[in-house]
């Protein structure tokens, strides 16, 4: 002992930063480990830990889970048509609107998600103005829903009224089929809050030629395109299909061109189409989300002792998960939070509204955020490094279930993406998944002002993990 401190001792300290602090002023050193125990010492969710750990219990959760997994990796997802809302999304009414996120009431809805009801009502001729729109809403005449209950996802705001064309996508294996609609392209659009008569108008095209245009295209694609191919090509060529799209776009568009030419539409008509979508890479960004969606949802309710996430989503105020083992209304929320990156010129982060948008179901799935590091050049949009984009997606390995054998990122030596977010792992290491995605103004009618990273709120991990528990009890 005595030879130990005749020694240069290097401390670790696990605790109290002050005690690092205190030997750094006497000339020591000392490295501070950045360590919390597990569910930062809540006893709730310690206890439900002590639940969930037993052998046995630990035991039927990683057979589930497993099962999950494969589920959600393996599956045949094809991209099978379009359509309006009103005929293919079930439950859809005329006087519906879907939002995204959980459930939420139009007085608690942000401004963007307001902004965009209010065009949405605009737009399908409720109303002939947005104070006549507002009325028609605060009168009780349209009905509110969260897209993830219609087996569709949503954007930004999510905002899908009956008129609009949607995405058809099939999950060949299990039988399911999910939906969402089209890309608007530009930032001052819809589902960012935006709603002046351009917006309405550009809605306008999309239902009157646009929409039926793709969907006439399809009946000539015999058996559909085949999503998971492309995604898996894609992010081979640098996308993460959350907010880097190039590649996805091209070949989404390279597959749907044959069917295009084909259809009844005239040469101005597909010249407009061809156009539009070359006006931004995020064509096909609605595509990849249906195509997690279609994913995911095959694993709901198949295992009643899965602790794997199926859902994250966001409606600006609140931030929601769901479970594969729980019910399609069993959400767990906490509140959005704010997204930290590169404003545009002219905004500031005093501008930005809070996180929102079902566009988190491709990092639930493993791509987004988890999939950075097969997308480096992302980060000229959401801020960082090429190499905290690395460290994103290697993160992410601590809190999955496993990497997606069928889709593969080459940087990190064809390492599969990471998937299956387990909240058991969340808890155990206060890791939160990262998303990356969109900044909205936080007032309606202004759009987009920039993008960046952002975090689920640990309360909807807290809520979901005691809730869990009580299937062992």
């Amino acid at each position: 002992m005595n030879a130990l401190f005749q020694s240069e001792l290097n401390v670790i300290n696990v605790g109290m930063e002050a005690f690092t602090q205190d030997i750094e002023a006497q000339g020591g050193h000392s490295q501070q480990l950045d360590w919390m125990p597990p569910g930062y010492g809540n006893e709730a969710v310690l206890e439900a830990l002590k639940v969930l750990e037993q052998p046995e219990n630990a035991a039927k959760i990683a057979e589930a889970n497993e099962r999950v997994f494969e589920r959600v990796t393996s599956a045949s997802i094809y991209l099978t048509g379009y359509g309006r809302a009103l005929d293919v999304v079930p439950g859809m009414k005329k006087n519906l609107i879907l939002h995204a996120g959980p459930p939420i009431k139009w007085e608690n809805m942000n401004g963007p998600m307001q902004g965009a009801v209010l065009g949405a009502v605009v737009f399908e001729g409720f109303a002939d103005t947005l104070e006549g729109a507002r009325a028609v809403i605060e009168a009780g005449e349209i009905e509110f829903s969260p897209c993830h209950e219609h087996q569709a996802v949503g954007s930004m705001a999510g905002v899908t009224s009956a008129s609009m064309y949607m995405h058809i996508v099939e999950n060949k294996t299990y039988g399911n089929v999910s939906y969402t609609n089209l890309s608007e392209q530009l930032s001052k659009i819809l589902r960012m809050g935006a709603n002046d008569q351009s917006v309405i108008d550009r809605l306008i095209w999309m239902r009157d030629v646009f929409g039926p245009m793709l969907a006439e295209a399809m009946t000539f694609i015999e058996g559909g395109i085949d999503l998971r191919l492309l995604a898996a090509q894609a992010v081979h060529m640098g996308d993460e299909l959350h907010n880097r799209n190039v590649a996805g776009t091209v070949l989404l568009i390279q597959a749907l061109t044959p069917g295009i030419i084909q259809t009844s539409f005239s040469v101005a008509d597909q010249k407009e189409v061809f156009d539009f979508i070359a006006s931004s890479d995020y064509f096909s960004g609605p595509t990849w989300m249906a195509f997690c969606k279609a994913a995911l949802d095959a694993a709901v309710g198949v295992e009643e002792y899965s602790s794997i996430v199926t859902t994250m989503a966001r409606n600006g105020t609140e931030f929601g998960i769901r479970l594969a083992s729980m019910g399609a209304t069993d959400w767990f929320v906490g509140p959005s939070q704010k997204v930290i990156g590169p404003m545009f010129a002219g905004y500031t982060e005093e501008d930005s509204g809070l996180d929102i948008g079902d566009s988190a179901i491709t990092e639930t799935f493993g791509l987004g955020g988890f999939a950075m590091a097969a997308a480096p050049a992302i980060v000229a949009l959401v801020g960082g490094t090429v190499a905290d984009a690395l460290d994103y997606t290697q993160s992410m390995e601590e809190i999955t279930t496993g990497q997606n054998p069928n889709i593969t990122i080459p940087a990190l030596n064809f390492m599969g993406l990471p998937s299956g977010i387990d909240i058991i792992k969340v808890i155990q290491r206060n890791t939160l998944p990262v998303i990356n995605t969109a900044i909205a103004h936080k007032e309606a009618g202004i759009g987009m002002i920039g993008a960046g990273i952002t975090y689920p709120p640990y309360e909807a991990f807290v809520k979901a993990i005691i809730a869990f528990s009580k299937k062992f009890k």
